[in-house]
């Protein structure tokens, strides 16, 4: 019997990936745990295996194939002793895979169709809309039948369609009896209710520009297309999920960066050097980031009722630091995440980050790697952003958005001094994090990188 290989999921929230690779060709044997295909999802390049052994009789989909969905056919393996062309012909006649392609039609429940307006006599009396005792002949609220063209020259005209007696099958208003009425001028749509004094007026809502009302706004020839691959998608909707669905909030604080600076000089001097095929190199080398991730992870363990994600059952406690970092790849970013970062010194975490954003930027991440997590930090420091807000990254309740560190000038004990200081501002979920509660939590981490020896017990 023929044996299917589907598109896999590769992550729980995949819905579609690109088949960008084929590692086999048709009439190849395959063993279980060979790998047979590279498949792109919105973030990584992943490696797809054999789960049977057989002989592939059919590559459904060709590689290259964009928006291929979940559990779609894309290659047919014949079993041991079958044979390889009655197999394939099971692939023959697959549905559609790629995420644009058309649905099976679903049966469609029967409607009774339209009647067809009778005729009416060239010289029929119009009928006058005063005469009738009830719109349309029907009591009032009733709905009003009409055809569609009569409908249409109703509503350009501005009469009001229910107004209207109808002469057509079962009293139903077609277009002689519109005329009649735009002639009478009786049947005039009533006036929209004037607002009340001070009342601003109702503001239709804006719809999104269609591609064809952006693409006319600029010259022929002025620009190129760049078709939105997978990940640049997911980004677009996730990022409207959190903006419509999240309410935000932010906190921002001012930290001192002198003291942690210093110590940061101090544990790099202190790195034993360590033999590696491009020569002699430290063990790590700390930078402000890996600093900053352990001092957010060890304000969350102070304040573990800000280390929380929302659900409409139940509020989400987390007993760990899951802290993901905002990496900036080819296309877009990528969030990878360093697992209990609370318990990890920061050595561990310098190398774990350099490692992550490596394989982040040549999109190898496993997606265990990406996903979860209980916050987020964003850094924009290295660009020589002072200060912004970031988007919280669902199911995170909170991100932490990093500056840079500057020299600025500082009032102590009524004097002017010289600081370095880096700005941090605090989105957070309002539905799992209080105004207060989310100030505790950045007062936390501020405490940690102008106290930094803390982070080193």
């Amino acid at each position: 019997m023929p044996i299917n290989i589907t598109m896999p999921a590769l992550s729980p929230t995949m819905e579609e990936g690109n088949l960008s690779k084929w590692l086999v060709k048709e009439g190849d044997k395959v063993s279980p745990g060979d790998v047979i295909a590279e498949i792109e999802t919105d973030k990584a390049t992943m490696e797809v295996e054999a789960v049977d052994e057989g002989t592939v009789a059919k590559l459904v989909v060709p590689a290259g194939t964009e928006g291929v969905k979940v559990n779609a056919l894309i290659a047919v393996l014949a079993a041991e002793g079958e044979d390889a062309a009655a197999a394939a012909k099971s692939g023959d006649g697959a549905a559609p895979t790629k995420a644009e392609a058309p649905k099976a039609d679903a049966p469609k429940a029967e409607t009774p169709k339209p009647e067809a307006p009778k005729p009416e006599p060239a010289a029929a009396p119009a009928p006058k809309a005063e005469a009738a005792p009830v719109a349309n002949g029907h009591a009032s609220g009733e709905r009003t039948f009409a055809s569609p063209l009569a409908r249409r020259i109703a509503r350009e005209a501005g009469v009001d369609v229910s107004a209207v007696t109808g002469s057509g099958p079962h009293g139903r208003v077609v277009k002689a009896d519109v005329d009649a009425a735009i002639s009478s001028g009786s049947t005039k749509a009533p006036a929209a209710k004037a607002a009340p004094t001070g009342a601003p007026a109702p503001v239709a809502a804006a719809k999104p520009m269609s591609d064809d009302q952006v693409l006319k706004l600029f010259a022929e020839g002025s620009y190129e297309l760049v078709p939105h691959d997978t990940m640049r998608k997911t980004i677009a909707r996730r990022l409207v999920e959190a903006t419509t669905t999240i309410p935000h909030f932010y906190l921002t604080l001012d930290c001192e960066l002198d003291a942690l600076l210093a110590l940061r000089t101090q544990i790099n001097a202190a790195a034993p050097v360590r033999k590696t095929d491009k020569g002699e190199a430290p063990a790590y080398k700390l930078s402000v980031n890996d600093m900053v991730i352990k001092a957010m992870a060890m304000a969350l363990m102070a304040v573990p009722d800000a280390n929380a994600s929302w659900t409409e059952s139940a509020m989400v406690k987390h007993k760990h630091a899951d802290v993901g970092v905002a990496v900036s790849i080819p296309g877009g970013l990528i969030t990878p995440i360093i697992r209990r970062a609370d318990e990890k010194t920061l050595s561990v975490i310098s190398n774990e980050m350099k490692d992550l954003a490596s394989r982040a930027r040549s999109r190898k991440l496993k997606p265990e790697e990406y996903q979860g997590g209980t916050t987020a930090v964003s850094n924009l420091g290295m660009f020589g952003i002072k200060d912004f807000a970031a988007v919280i990254n669902p199911p995170h309740a909170t991100i932490l958005a990093v500056g840079a560190g500057e020299e600025r000038a500082v009032v102590r004990s009524g004097e002017i001094k010289i600081a370095t200081i880096m700005s941090v501002t605090l989105s957070t979920d309002h539905r799992a994090v209080d105004g207060a509660l989310g100030a505790e939590l950045l007062v936390a981490f501020k405490r940690m990188i102008e106290n930094p020896m803390g982070m080193l017990v």
